[in-house]
């Protein structure tokens, strides 16, 4: 007697589960210590991270048209849909950063290390994948101080100050893309975004009976974000397609606080004298984002696609410091973000199990963006921060056969990223320029498994 049964692995799925959820852990703490070291990071929720997973982070992040049911693309929803029954993929990865960052004269180099993301992909029906991961959003971290000068008035007694901030807020995912009929594919992620950010500025003193002047900016964010997305496929022959891939990003309010605070320290008592503090509600809005691309794809060796991508945050609130050294919540805090990419990838030949160089991927990319931080008070496009950056990676099947989809495997990509950043002084009023070169080498490891299958029984 034969019998049909469905069978799942419950042992590799509880595997797979329990690393995700203590990969996001482990996120957690990661974030906590820091991506960047970045004056730049002072504005508005931080330095923008990449949604990028292993598969296109050698492709300077190119995704909106990319469908392939052995990657995890949770820049476009809509290609969830393409994992077949019996696969279920996990996917992390972390990036190894040194960053250079000069103004004028002045020049300082850091290193970085920071988990980048988890996520985790599976077909829950005919026609329905799903996702559910953790990424990040944005990352704050710098520390710098002024030389000391003399005060006028005293010529023994000397200043500076000293800049300090941390935080960034990050992701939690969950994703379903559904093909009601072949040519049209429909996605939604639904997440929760949330983090904080402090940002101090100390005017210290040489003498320390003379109290330094403290000045803090803090906030915890908790909200939802929303994502939709979309993907059309036209075929131009037996080998070739094309793929339309568009997702609107729900822009809405967060309301939640932005606090200012001024205080005095004094050192010889060791205690704080005369606070005063500000508080705004409902300070803050998430923007409106829209993004599209389209990608060529030639059977599997060459994939080739572009993106554009807007983010509307000119028409969100964001709390600032006016002149008049008034705090509010105000419109216009912030640049409208812009993206272009370009990128792509070859395989000589997946199936070509005499030759492991034939089964590698090669990716390349480039980018160009302008970023959301208003650093300038003047507003023109010159005057807004621009960042561009080139991107190579490989891809390495960790197997000996030609299972080239199943096979876990190595993503190694290596990124140079160049930003100008306009902005005026705090100090003097003056305007300066910050030039920051990052190279990053980013590693990601994605796992295919066969959770579900058909076995007979006598």
């Amino acid at each position: 007697m034969k019998n049909n049964t469905r069978h799942m692995n419950t042992a590799k799925s509880a595997l797979l589960l329990t690393a995700l959820l203590a990969f996001a852990q482990m996120g957690n703490s990661a974030y906590a210590q820091n991506g960047v070291n970045s004056p730049y990071s002072r504005y508005g929720f931080g330095i923008q991270s990449e949604r990028a997973t292993s598969f296109n982070k050698g492709m300077a992040g190119v995704a909106q048209g990319f469908r392939d049911g052995q990657i995890i693309n949770a820049q476009n929803p809509a290609s969830y849909s393409a994992v077949d029954s019996l696969t279920a993929l996990f996917d992390f990865g972390l990036t190894l950063q040194n960053g250079n960052y000069k103004m004028g004269n002045l020049q300082q180099n850091a290193k970085n290390t920071s988990i980048d993301y988890a996520a985790f992909h599976f077909r829950a029906t005919k026609h329905l994948g799903m996702a559910v991961g953790i990424l990040p959003f944005t990352n704050i971290g710098y520390s710098f101080s002024t030389s000391e000068t003399k005060v006028e008035g005293d010529d023994d007694l000397t200043s500076s100050y000293t800049f300090t901030g941390d935080g960034g807020l990050h992701q939690v995912f969950l994703g379903a893309g559904w093909q009601p009929f072949k040519p049209v594919s429909f996605g939604v992620n639904v997440g929760y975004l949330f983090g904080d950010y402090t940002h101090t500025m100390t005017n210290n003193f040489s003498e320390t009976s003379v109290s330094s002047n403290v000045k803090g900016f803090n906030a915890n964010i908790n909200s939802y974000t929303i994502d939709f997305g979309f993907q059309y496929i036209q075929p131009l022959s037996k080998k070739d397609k094309l793929t339309l891939g568009v997702t609107y990003g729900l822009g809405h309010d967060i309301k939640n606080q932005a606090i200012r605070y001024i205080e005095k320290y004094n050192a010889t008592t060791a205690s704080v004298e005369g606070i005063t503090g500000d508080t705004i509600n409902n300070a803050f809005q998430f923007p409106q984002t829209i993004a599209v691309g389209i990608t060529y794809n030639h059977t599997t060796k060459w994939s080739v696609g572009a993106d554009f991508e807007l983010q509307k945050w000119s028409d969100c609130l964001f709390p600032i410091e006016t002149a008049s050294g008034s705090y509010v919540s105000q419109k216009g805090s912030l640049n409208d973000k812009m993206r272009i990419a370009i990128g792509g990838s070859y395989t000589p030949n997946s199936q070509n199990r005499h030759n492991y160089l034939q089964r590698m991927s090669y990716k390349f990319g480039a980018y160009y963006s302008e970023t959301y931080a208003n650093t300038m008070t003047a507003g023109t496009s010159s005057s807004k921060p621009k960042e561009y950056g080139l991107s190579a990676g490989f891809t390495f099947p960790i197997s000996n056969t030609n299972a080239w989809y199943s096979a876990p495997k190595l993503n190694v990509s290596l990124q140079w990223a160049h930003t100008d950043i306009p902005y005026i002084s705090n100090l003097n009023n003056s305007r300066q320029t910050l030039k920051e070169n990052y190279l990053r080498l980013s590693l990601g490891l994605t796992i295919s498994d066969r959770w579900f299958y058909k076995f007979k029984v006598d």
